[in-house]
């Protein structure tokens, strides 16, 4: 039984790529930028989980975001699943931000 090889590498930076098209909408910076993912995980199977979280837990959106996040990145092609666990630990933070959103913000 042959599998076929694929670079986890490249298709999470797909992931990446598209992760960086969905917005905050209370802030105009992209979730990966806001730091709002903690980490993406790629099986051998392909199934991609994401750990995110929320700017609070009260988030206007914590009932969508996440839905939204699992749509974009089922749509990517080479992806056979994807799941998002939210997590309030550790809790969000500014520091979190990238310098370019924290530019972005007049932050810097």
């Amino acid at each position: 039984m042959s599998t076929v090889e694929i670079d986890t590498t490249e298709l999470g930076e797909k992931i990446v790529k598209v992760l960086k098209t969905i917005f905050d909408p209370e802030i105009p910076v992209d979730i990966y930028e806001l730091g709002l993912i903690y980490d993406v995980f790629v099986n051998e199977d392909r199934e991609v989980k994401i750990l995110m979280t929320l700017t609070t837990p009260n988030c206007p959106v914590a009932e969508t975001l996440p839905l939204e996040v699992e749509d974009k990145v089922k749509s990517i092609k080479l992806v056979k699943d994807a799941a998002v666990e939210i997590t309030f630990d550790p809790p969000w933070t500014q520091e979190l931000m990238s310098e370019e959103a924290k530019l972005e913000l007049g932050m810097l």
